[in-house]
């Protein structure tokens, strides 16, 4: 019986030694699981149970465990690059075949697909084309918008300035742009039409004789009227006035919301063929008049030229984020996790690739970061978990252990020669 013994340890070794050797060969892939060999000792079937002085008939190999822990997150610089600090799995599409991977390396195709190496498509949420919002109710293949950003005409700007409370007011009475004497302060901007086309939108600041703590203010767009009309001598559009407190708060006009003006007759008018007139409001409600020199605090406007898709990132969370010429950034799809109630009965498919069995259970869908589904880092890649000095040593054990059950095979055959040597 002890050659039945150690054959099977013999070959237990050999399957352990298999597994180690496995493992120490991926020990550079991305996004590889280790296994680990794990073993069942083997008794013979007897009627009534076994005796108390029973001897087992050896070992066998009860499971070959895949090991899902967390591999090192190395940096890689690629933006298509993504590696999951937690748990979850990539869901990846094979022509309606889902596999399940860690490995991060991702490319773009020819088509806009996010792939893998074997050109299967990452899942995830679309961008609905009309909202720019994430489509989470319809997950898919992620194929990312690549053509460019229609320009958005400016409609709202947000006018932060203190206006000096100890100002006086301009000799010159009549505003005239190209009078410094006719006002006391300006400031430009940019603003776009409905082609993307900018334009310089300046602003003056004119102190009132009365009332007490009013300002006049005036609009020019490339230095005409809004209306696009120049006259003689040059001017520009009265919006309206501004009316402090005497704290420096602003009380007029009242809106709403307080602090709100809008360009009169409609909007600017532009000469290029664009939407016109644009309309176009002022937000105030921030300026201030305090004893304080004039300055501006907040100048933003919500207009952008057409813009080029020219690079991606994405966020921890899973939102892939494109960003364009125009320096504007915007969501292209969002990348699906799915996670295992049992991840070691997961199948292996190779190529870094398992698919979901009964012994895996369904898989639990969502965004990264929720539930218990790990994030996402941008640019990185999830290494192999594999402890290299750790295997080494393994292998160094499982080879003792395949030496001493062939030790038990040669000790058995000496003690049957000397059996059968009996005269």
């Amino acid at each position: 019986m002890s050659f039945q013994q150690g054959l099977s340890g013999l070959n237990a070794a050999a399957k352990n030694l298999d597994v180690i050797g496995n493992n120490v060969s991926n020990a550079n892939t991305v996004g590889f699981k280790g296994s680990q060999a794990q073993f069942a000792d083997v008794y013979a079937n007897a009627q009534g149970g076994t005796s108390a002085a029973a001897v087992g008939i050896g070992v066998s190999v009860a499971a070959v465990a895949q090991q899902f822990g967390q591999g090192n997150i190395t940096s890689t610089g690629n933006p298509l690059d993504m590696a999951i600090s937690g748990q979850g799995f990539y869901q990846m599409d094979n022509n309606g075949a889902i596999a399940y991977s860690r490995n991060g390396q991702f490319r773009m195709d020819q088509n806009g697909f996010i792939v893998n190496s074997q050109g299967h498509k990452l899942n995830g949420y679309p961008v609905n084309p009309l909202t720019g919002l994430i489509a989470t109710g319809s997950a898919g293949p992620l194929q990312l918008p690549t053509a460019a950003i229609a320009p958005m005409p400016t409609t709202t700007s947000q006018v932060g300035l203190n206006l000096d409370s100890g100002a006086t007011v301009p000799t010159t009475a009549v505003f005239n742009p190209v009078d410094p004497t006719s006002y006391n302060n300006s400031t430009a901007m940019t603003v776009y039409d409905s082609l993307g086309n900018n334009h310089i939108a300046t602003l003056y600041f004119q102190k009132a004789a009365a009332p007490a703590n009013t300002w006049n203010s005036y609009m020019t767009v490339d230095n005409l009227p809004t209306d696009g009309v120049a006259t003689t001598p040059p001017s520009g559009t009265f919006l309206g006035q501004l009316t402090f407190s005497s704290t420096g708060l602003l009380t007029a006009p009242v809106g709403p919301p307080l602090g709100t003006v809008a360009v009169p007759a409609g909007g600017i008018v532009y000469a290029n063929g664009s939407t016109t007139p644009q309309p176009m409001t002022l937000d105030f409600s921030s300026s201030t008049q305090f004893g304080a020199p004039f300055g501006v605090n907040t100048l933003n406007q919500n207009g952008y030229t057409s813009g080029q898709l020219n690079g991606f990132s994405t966020s921890a969370d899973g939102t892939i984020v494109g960003r364009y010429t125009n320096g504007q950034s915007q969501p292209l799809g969002q990348v699906l996790l799915a996670n295992f109630v049992n991840p070691q009965g997961l199948q292996p498919l190779g190529n870094n690739e398992w698919s979901s069995s009964a012994a895996s259970g369904q898989p639990l869908v969502g965004v990264p970061g929720t539930a218990n589904l790990g994030v996402l880092q941008s640019g990185a890649t999830e290494d192999s978990n594999i402890d290299l000095t750790a295997e080494l040593v393994n292998m160094i054990t499982a080879q003792r252990v395949y030496q001493a059950n062939a030790q038990t095979i040669k000790a058995q055959d000496q003690i049957m020669q000397t059996i059968t040597n009996l005269r």
